[in-house]
């Protein structure tokens, strides 16, 4: 339990985000998450790649408790993230109990609420242990078009705290289609350097929502990511990665935006999922 408290607290993501263990053991885990401005959306509002974050890290703790040191490296190969209600210059307490453990997978469910009991979301994880099996060459993207037009938008997302703080940066932004890089950075790193998963699903969680942003245009609407479907194809290595983010549909308020993140040296995808994201107007 010792080094696993040690992942979540000294991984320099997660101690970025400030997450602390308050207990641990094989069939339960609570963690605790105090706000921090660098964490934020404008508003004081908790980022939702925050606490789909906190979801990924309880899930992996509670796998890494039942199948041992000998089941890494682990990655979430499925998660789904519902968000229920904001956070708003608040402490977070996340509550994650085992469903069922297999050899190599195990299915964990995590509540995420304010201190005050305020549900903030819901998500469930698949976490799956390699048992040091080699990794997998994944799939490569198709990519886009190549095209490098920020919009009006693009430029101001790394003014948003907790995005500019995992040095996202808006490449393409226009029509339906965004791209996004995220830089290997200390602060989006596990403990054994690698980029940490939450850092990963923070990328394809702004990836999805900008796609969205690139439909509806620029006016004073309000807007969140309703849910998220998210599969880990395999650890993501400490390089640049790239998000290519494509709107599918939308009904004028609901956006379902596909989403890949893939390594940016050679295309090969990592993470790949659905967004739901909402824009009011």
């Amino acid at each position: 339990m010792d080094e696993i408290r040690s992942w979540i607290e000294e991984s320099p993501y997660s101690a970025f985000l400030g997450v602390k263990v308050e207990s641990l053991d094989e069939n339960a885990a609570r963690l605790v998450m105090p706000y921090r401005d660098e964490n934020s959306n404008p508003g004081q509002v908790l980022h939702g790649g925050c606490a789909a974050s906190l979801g990924a890290i309880a899930g992996q703790a509670i796998a890494r408790a039942n199948i041992g040191a000998e089941g890494a490296p682990f990655h979430n190969a499925q998660l789904q993230v519902n968000y229920l209600a904001a956070a708003i210059a608040e402490e977070v307490v996340v509550d994650a109990r085992l469903l069922r453990k297999g050899r190599e997978l195990c299915f964990v469910d995590v509540d995420i609420a304010t201190r005050e009991g305020k549900a903030i979301a819901k998500v469930t994880c698949t976490v799956r242990g390699r048992m040091n099996k080699p990794t997998h060459e994944t799939y490569v993207s198709a990519g886009d078009e190549g095209q490098a037009d920020p919009g009006s938008m693009g430029p101001h997302i790394g003014s948003i705290p907790f995005i500019g703080n995992r040095g996202i940066a808006v490449e393409h932004m226009t029509g339906g289609t965004a791209r996004l890089t995220m830089p290997s950075i200390e602060n989006n790193l596990d403990q054994a350097g690698h980029m940490h998963e939450g850092a990963v699903l923070a990328l394809l969680d702004t990836a999805g929502a900008m796609s969205g942003w690139s439909e509806a245009g620029m006016g004073p609407y309000k807007a969140s990511t309703a849910s998220m479907q998210i599969q880990n194809l395999a650890p993501a290595p400490a390089e640049p990665l790239v998000a290519y983010g494509r709107c599918a549909e939308n009904d004028d308020e609901i956006y379902w935006t596909d989403v890949e993140v893939a390594a940016q040296s050679d295309g090969r995808v990592y993470a790949r999922g659905c967004v739901l994201y909402r824009i009011v107007k």
